[in-house]
């Protein structure tokens, strides 16, 4: 999902809620959150390790016994 400076729901997200995460770039580093509870935690990553994550979920490589 392209990121921009407003928190951001993946595109794979649910209307009615369920395991839910947000995310935006800060111009430095790229941020996510559990969208159920904003005010909560805020993950902080640099943006190559973003980058590398979010292509290994792609490649398959984090799948969840709850998501196949």
């Amino acid at each position: 999902m392209p990121l921009s400076r407003d928190w951001a729901k993946s595109s794979h997200s649910t209307p009615n809620g369920g395991n839910c995460v947000q995310a935006r770039d800060t111009g430095r580093a790229v941020q996510v959150r559990d969208s159920k509870n904003p005010d909560g935690a805020v993950l902080t990553f640099a943006k190559a390790q973003w980058a590398a994550f979010t292509t290994a979920v792609r490649n398959g490589q984090h799948n969840s016994a709850g998501s196949r």
